[in-house]
């Protein structure tokens, strides 16, 4: 992992532009560029062939001035302390930039889910909370599925809590399936709220929506839905998609839920007829009306940023622009919806499923949308409006109200 792509660096490297125009106390500055709290497990777990197999997992607590941690775990074979940290981190100011009172924090285990079995998933699940339980729980920390975790594997890690603590306690863990206290509008809500993003972004570049030509990197939960709901809901047209492998294109559009079926048939989408394929790199670089990065970091930098010709770029996934990459888009005239913003719908939702669990009282999904909505909605505008008072880029208008506001808790707190 070289400086550039390290995501902590360049998480910390953004926080530092935003402390300079803030003029934040050096204290404050300071404590925000670390993260509060680290753990390290290391859980052995009796494989199906008898083998026993030690893993290595973390979970980071990056700042809880605001409230309760809250972040996903993530089960990755090329999971990092730094990658944890940096999405702890943007967690941090995630929860701050969209006003709801909750801190950030992040999990994730080094392990390749593709390669086990069920059976294998559901001892590392519940091994790791056994190892994590002391320092999680509804009032400290609520993990929440992320990559390569599922609601099922939710719902097995809030059952060993449950058992640890001899009580239910659903609150302790969000995305959870519906009959175990999961919340309605839970499993596209990272990308609703997104498309809530772009929906007001369209209207501040005049674009119709309505046979926009958008790609998606990225066909995972997150990219998937984002693909789906702009095709059905706002009359998009999706013209490239990807995944792992690579990508496809079509310039008279794709059926993303076409796609889907044929991804969990084949594995892949680039063995699709009637499509050209195309590299993951060469979707960026397409003249489209909205490109959605969807999938990992650090996929737009300074090297390629320069070729990019969306008109709007709508950060689905957590860090997928470095920071030398913002300044050639901003220059550029590309308007992007940064990633602790544009993703926040998922977050948000998890938040209402907090709320419902602690009341035992659920709301319906419409509900929930409308919600969404109105917090999304907001927040788009008080970033953008931020970004133009001071001049500068749509990320950099986001931290200056993300961090201002933990900054202040943090104050009256009387921690610095």
């Amino acid at each position: 992992m070289t400086e550039e792509t390290n995501p902590f660096k360049n998480a910390q490297r953004q926080l530092d532009i935003a402390a300079d125009i803030l003029k934040l106390e050096p204290g404050i500055h300071i404590a925000l560029r670390e993260p509060m709290r680290i753990f390290e497990v290391h859980p052995p777990i009796k494989m199906d062939d008898g083998e026993v197999k030690v893993f290595r997992g973390f979970r980071v607590q990056y700042n809880d001035a605001r409230g309760p941690c809250k972040g996903g775990i993530r089960f990755h074979p090329d999971e990092t302390v730094d990658t944890v940290k940096a999405l702890a981190a943007w967690m941090t100011w995630k929860c701050a930039c969209v006003n709801i009172p909750l801190g950030g924090g992040k999990g994730g285990i080094i392990c390749n889910p593709k390669l086990m079995s069920l059976r294998e998933l559901e001892r590392l699940s519940r091994a790791y909370i056994d190892q994590c339980a002391r320092v999680i729980g509804p009032t400290r920390d609520i993990p929440a599925p992320d990559v390569y975790t599922t609601p099922q594997i939710m719902a097995w890690m809030m059952d060993e809590y449950e058992k640890i603590r001899m009580e239910h306690q659903p609150g302790v863990i969000t995305g959870k399936p519906i009959p175990v206290g999961g919340s309605e509008g839970r499993g596209d809500a990272t990308a609703m709220g997104a498309v809530y993003t772009i929906r007001e972004a369209a209207k501040v570049l005049n674009i119709k929506l309505k046979d926009a030509k958008v790609a998606v990197q990225g066909f995972g939960n997150a990219g998937s839905f984002i693909a789906s709901i702009l095709h059905d809901k706002m009359g998009c047209r999706i013209v490239a998609l990807s995944d792992s492998k690579g990508a496809i294109y079509k310039a008279e559009g794709l059926d993303p839920k076409k796609v889907l079926n044929y991804k969990e048939t084949s594995n892949t989408v680039t063995t699709m007829e009637d499509v050209r394929t195309i590299s993951n790199e060469e979707l960026l670089e397409l003249d489209v009306d909205v490109l959605c990065p969807s999938a990992l970091e650090n996929q737009i930098t300074g090297r390629n940023a320069g070729r990019i010709k969306a008109k709007l770029v709508a950060e689905v996934a957590n860090g997928p622009t470095t920071p030398d990459a913002d300044p050639i888009l901003y220059k550029n005239g590309i308007y992007l919806i940064p990633d602790f913003l544009c993703n926040a719908g998922g977050v948000t939702v998890s938040y209402f499923e907090q709320v419902q669990n602690a009341y035992n009282y659920y709301w319906e999904e419409s509900e929930i949308y409308e919600k969404l909505d109105k917090i999304m909605t907001k927040a788009f505008g008080d970033v953008h409006t931020t970004a133009r008072k001071h001049d500068v880029d749509n990320r950099v208008g986001a931290y200056l109200i993300a961090v201002s506001r933990v900054a202040e808790a943090m104050k009256l707190r009387g921690w610095v």
